[in-house]
C-alpha cells in the first residue's frame, strides 16, 4: 500500500573486516575501524556520487 520503509545499507570488507558503510537512515558514510576513516571523508567529499547513492533507496 505504500507504506514501507526500505533502508539500503552498503558494507565496505577488507580481508573480512568491515571498515566502512553507507546507512541510507544516515544519509553518509560512516567509518567501522580507523581503516575506513580516510574512505568515509572522501566519499563524504563527493558529493555527486553522496547523492547517488542516497537516490538508491527511492528506485527500490
Amino acid at each position: 500500500n505504500g507504506t514501507e520503509r526500505v533502508r539500503a545499507v552498503v558494507r565496505h570488507i577488507y580481508n573480512r573486516e568491515e571498515y566502512a558503510r553507507f546507512d541510507s537512515d544516515v544519509g553518509e558514510y560512516r567509518a567501522v575501524t580507523p581503516l575506513g576513516r580516510r574512505s568515509a571523508e572522501y566519499w563524504n567529499g563527493q558529493k555527486d556520487f553522496l547523492e547517488q547513492r542516497r537516490a538508491e533507496v527511492d528506485t527500490v
